[in-house]
């Protein structure tokens, strides 16, 4: 296609023959593409206004954010591994050994779910797409994130109410969103291919297929915010060296440890909640509002 850059009014527009009736815009620019075979009533007005897109801000959130909430964390004192072993429900052989107590037992984390609801560190996070292009990317298998109004979410390691075959997990054609009604798995209940219906959850031992697209769009990252988790679990914690050097890195935890050794980090000490409201002072961003 032709390329030709057309001038006006301090608007840089890219002119594009033979494809027509899209839009598209990179940073700093707009690509108007126009029809080459309609006439324009002026040529050199562009057809949308001048656009310039957000930096990306990439979020990392753990089991902090969703305590606020009320959702059990599992690694913290009188957390979930203290009452279940995690290897009888988040391993695949815990899975094979006895399915009913798995299926039980996330039947009850979908009980909390229900009750939970977004705090004030996930909507101020949610808010953060009027300024910027968001990212959330986080270790929790709650919705809370999605409840809060965030538009782009990739869960590392699943998702509470989704289920998925025995045998393929991460087959697309057998993971099912539940509805709240059908939180309540009936141990013993088949997928379409004829294994055991199991959680879309990532399990110890097992691959986590998110953590590619999640250190893709990590390593693009304009900023870089870490959020109610202590960077003890890997690999999601491994997602900070895919940072470029110079990215400005926001750890929000209350009891930050672990902490890379960057000259970029700023460490807000600090729940979800009120950490967020010290970032947006940070970033320019107060009052923020949600």
């Amino acid at each position: 296609a032709k390329v030709q850059f057309i001038y006006k009014q301090r608007a840089c527009v890219i002119q594009i023959s033979y494809f027509w009736g899209t839009k598209a815009w990179a940073k700093g620019l707009v690509f108007t593409i126009f029809n080459p075979h309609k006439q324009q009533k002026d040529p050199f007005t562009p057809i949308q206004p001048h656009l310039v897109m957000k930096q990306k801000l990439v979020a990392l959130t753990g089991a902090g954010i969703s305590a606020e909430s009320g959702f059990a964390t599992f690694r913290d004192a009188g957390g979930l591994w203290d009452q279940y072993p995690v290897e009888q429900v988040a391993t695949p052989e815990g899975w094979q050994s006895d399915p009913t107590l798995v299926t039980n037992f996330y039947n009850h984390l979908r009980e909390q779910l229900v009750n939970a609801q977004p705090n004030a560190g996930h909507r101020l996070l949610a808010a953060f797409e009027q300024w910027y292009d968001v990212t959330v990317v986080t270790r929790n298998v709650d919705d809370l994130h999605e409840r809060a109004g965030s538009s782009h979410i990739i869960h590392l390691h699943g998702d509470l109410r989704k289920v998925c075959s025995s045998r393929n997990p991460n087959d697309a054609h057998y993971i099912r969103t539940l509805q709240p009604a059908e939180y309540n798995v009936k141990p013993g209940t088949l997928a379409p291919d004829g294994s055991l219906l199991r959680p879309w959850i990532v399990w110890f031992g097992e691959a986590v297929p998110n953590l590619e697209p999640a250190a893709e769009i990590t390593a693009q990252a304009d900023v870089f915010v870490i959020i109610g988790t202590s960077l003890n679990v890997y690999p999601a914690a491994s997602l900070v060296r895919y940072t470029q050097p110079n990215t400005p890195i926001y750890l929000i935890d209350p009891k930050p440890t672990n902490v890379p050794a960057l000259p970029n980090i700023h460490v807000i000490a600090d729940v979800a909640s009120q950490g967020m409201q010290q970032l947006c002072k940070m970033l320019g961003k107060d009052p923020c509002e949600y």
